[in-house]
């Protein structure tokens, strides 16, 4: 399944409503994941630009797409951005495609 890299940043609401009730968001995380056949890797709280990073798969990109708008949708959380990871062997295979691909650069000469 593919594994996905999402970075979140709470709104200043949801960080007050943490602090007056403390309670472990990587559970609801979890749930959410599970509830489309994936998995969550990882969750982590973060310094710096975004308050948290979760590792997830999923079973495809639709799957990650609809728990991404469910949270998004939320109004929990002010950014929520998600990256699709690849393999080592799926990059290896797009490296080998990449020299078919018949690329000009803008302003190239054809």
């Amino acid at each position: 399944m593919p594994l996905y890299l999402s970075r979140f940043s709470y709104t200043p609401e949801t960080w007050a409503r943490l602090i007056e009730h403390p309670e472990d968001r990587a559970e609801a995380a979890r749930s959410y994941i599970e509830s489309v056949g994936g998995k969550l890797h990882g969750f982590w709280y973060a310094f710096g630009t975004h308050d948290g990073y979760n590792l997830w798969e999923a079973p495809d990109n639709v799957s990650m797409a609809a728990v991404a708008l469910a949270i998004s949708g939320g109004g929990a959380l002010g950014s929520f951005e998600t990256t699709v990871l690849l393999t080592v062997d799926e990059t290896l295979e797009a490296l080998g495609r990449a020299g078919q691909v018949r690329y000009r650069a803008p302003g190239a000469e054809r």
